[in-house]
């Protein structure tokens, strides 16, 4: 979806020196920030979809780590 944003010219000049840096468009910039933001609004975090993956396992993760390396045993 297409919309309009008003950014200050500093803002813009600064966005493209980055954008000729890291060879990136300016749309991709503001895709980033966006999701950044929203990423940081909702308090998400690339690890906080790891957390509570084992609490309804019934084995504990050391022992199925031993486990699993007996299998490598000759």
């Amino acid at each position: 979806m297409r919309t309009v944003v008003d950014i200050p010219d500093e803002q813009i000049s600064l966005l493209k020196q980055v954008g000729e840096r890291d060879h990136l468009s300016r749309a991709e910039m503001v895709r980033r920030a966006v999701a950044d933001y929203i990423a940081k609004c909702m308090n998400v975090t690339k690890e906080d979809g790891s957390f509570g993956l084992w609490k309804d396992r019934r084995e504990d993760g050391v022992a199925m780590q031993q486990r699993l390396r007996k299998e490598w045993e000759p």
